[in-house]
């Protein structure tokens, strides 16, 4: 894989971050970043991030960010378009943060093959916990921003990623990764960025059965 050029898909959060970093040490050169985002392009798809947000996480990684603003109607043809304009400005893979969901992985697959664009999992098959290990121990600072109440509870809302809070989440039987989507997280620092972003957390707000934070960028 070495030199070998990629977008890369991006949430914002630790998988997105750790398949980055990981194609980054493998020799990969990062040429975009892909954020799909929400129809009116308010707050990122899943991770609900403003757009202030992520762009200031892809200025501490020196590489461009593009988004598509989508419904989940018109997601895979929006995200398809994407990889087509990837693949005229001559990347040639696609860096993606799935472990070990199979339909994710198929549909990756699939989508990238009608724009002719190599799909790469770093994460791919490895077990859950280790990879949260190696996150915190290169240096990862991640925050969870999002939590679906019908999987864990709300209170979880705020909290930093730690070995206490991977250990606490797996007492209660909750994925510490969650892969299932129990939660999503805002990467603040790391090994990947050229420094901290600054951001500030505000309120709590809940909507259909997800509470979500209020995630904004120092001014």
């Amino acid at each position: 894989m070495k030199n070998k050029n990629f977008v890369a898909s991006w949430s914002g959060g630790k998988d997105s971050a750790m398949a980055y970093y990981r194609a980054v040490q493998a020799g990969m050169a990062p040429k975009r970043l892909l954020t799909m985002f929400q129809e009116d392009g308010e707050v990122s798809k899943s991770h609900a991030l403003p757009f202030a947000v992520v762009q200031a996480q892809a200025v501490r990684l020196n590489v461009p960010l593009m988004i598509r603003g989508a419904g989940w109607d018109d997601y895979e043809e929006k995200f398809i378009h994407a990889m087509d304009e990837c693949k005229e400005a001559g990347i040639t893979h696609g860096v993606f943060g799935d472990i070990d969901l199979i339909g994710h992985l198929e549909w990756v697959q699939k989508t990238c093959a009608k724009s002719d664009i190599i799909p790469i999992h770093p994460l791919w098959q490895e077990p859950r916990r280790s990879i949260l290990e190696e996150l915190l121990a290169v240096g990862f600072e991640a925050v969870i921003v999002v939590v679906n109440t019908t999987m864990m509870p709300g209170e979880y809302i705020g909290r930093t990623f730690t070995q206490e809070l991977m250990d606490e989440l797996e007492g209660l039987g909750i994925d510490s990764c969650g892969e299932n989507g129990e939660f999503h997280t805002v990467v603040v620092d790391g090994p990947i960025f050229s420094s901290r972003v600054p951001l500030v957390f505000g309120d709590v707000r809940e909507n259909g059965g997800f509470v979500f934070l209020t995630v904004e960028l120092r001014s």
